[in-house]
């Protein structure tokens, strides 16, 4: 009976890591993968136009992340379903579309424009899990050339659980329920340095700095830690709890938001973060010590 179990467990442990892992993949996966081969797989370089031209992955497109606000300017919201659409259909994208995201090796554009897609109902989305810097000195297929498209038919729908507004935080701030994480580095939180108007942090919000979630390898390049070192991390959050990420401007946060994701949290993301909550002076702060 106590070998039965035993193996329950196991089996139990190896179906939750396969459930967790399967929101990246690696750049030594994804060159040997078959439909990465066969172009079944729609890579999206999320890097300056300017940096795509000169060289991408090969059969890449560009999805560049300053697509995914609707004004950085002026806050962080999130680009608005007829742009999105747009953008999808002229990339071919539809939300069964075999897709992986990659950046320059930061890993927080890459998760802006994966949460950004799965706020808009794409359900097959991945992070490569390297910098494209990483595939370059790897010697893997680049390009200058950009892959031939046929639009999509693609149309705009919202998944509301994943994306989080002033109004929700607000209410999440006065239920026991509900998590509030803050994406940004400690001194934005304790109130020294401030995007907004005001200094501070959401009442409520613990501090898990999106930094936290990236690694140097031994090649000195940037790449996500694994499942194993993101549970670590996670590890005081209660899973039983809805959980509302934000940073500045909702890109930061977008990496605690994939890693949350990885692990099976129910999690959403502020679009607007700070820059809105800190310029609206009706809403509650945690203000800095006095010194």
């Amino acid at each position: 009976m106590k070998k039965i179990f035993k193996v329950m467990i196991v089996c139990m442990s190896l179906i939750s890591y396969i459930h967790a892992s399967n929101l990246r993949i690696s750049a030594d996966e994804l060159v040997k993968h078959e439909d990465y081969k066969n172009n079944k797989i729609i890579l999206l370089d999320t890097r300056q136009v300017v940096l795509y031209n000169q060289r991408h992955i090969k059969n890449a497109l560009n999805f560049p992340v300053l697509s995914t606000f609707e004004s950085l300017n002026e806050n962080g919201k999130i680009i608005n379903p007829i742009k999105l659409g747009n953008i999808a259909r002229k990339l071919g994208l539809s939300k069964e579309s075999q897709i992986v995201i990659y950046d320059g090796g930061s890993f927080f554009d890459s998760a802006r424009l994966f949460w950004t897609l799965e706020v808009y109902g794409f359900t097959n989305v991945k992070l490569l899990s390297d910098s494209y810097e990483y595939w370059e000195m790897k010697d893997y297929p680049s390009s200058d050339d950009v892959r031939k498209i046929v639009k999509s038919d693609y149309i705009s729908s919202i998944d509301n659980t994943k994306l989080a507004t002033k109004f929700s935080t607000q209410i999440a701030i006065a239920n026991p329920n509900q998590i509030i994480v803050d994406a940004r580095g400690i001194k934005g939180y304790n109130g020294e340095i401030s995007t907004a108007l005001r200094f501070g942090h959401i009442p409520k919000a613990i501090n898990l700095p999106a930094s936290h979630n990236i690694k140097v390898n031994k090649n000195g390049m940037s790449a996500l830690h694994n499942i194993k070192d993101l549970k670590k991390l996670y590890s005081s959050i209660d899973k039983k709890k809805k959980i509302i990420i934000y940073c500045e401007v909702g890109k930061l946060s977008s990496t605690n938001y994939f890693a949350m994701r990885e692990l099976g949290f129910n999690v959403s993301n502020y679009d607007a973060s700070w820059k809105e909550w800190g310029n609206e002076f009706y809403l509650p702060i945690v203000k800095p010590l006095k010194k």
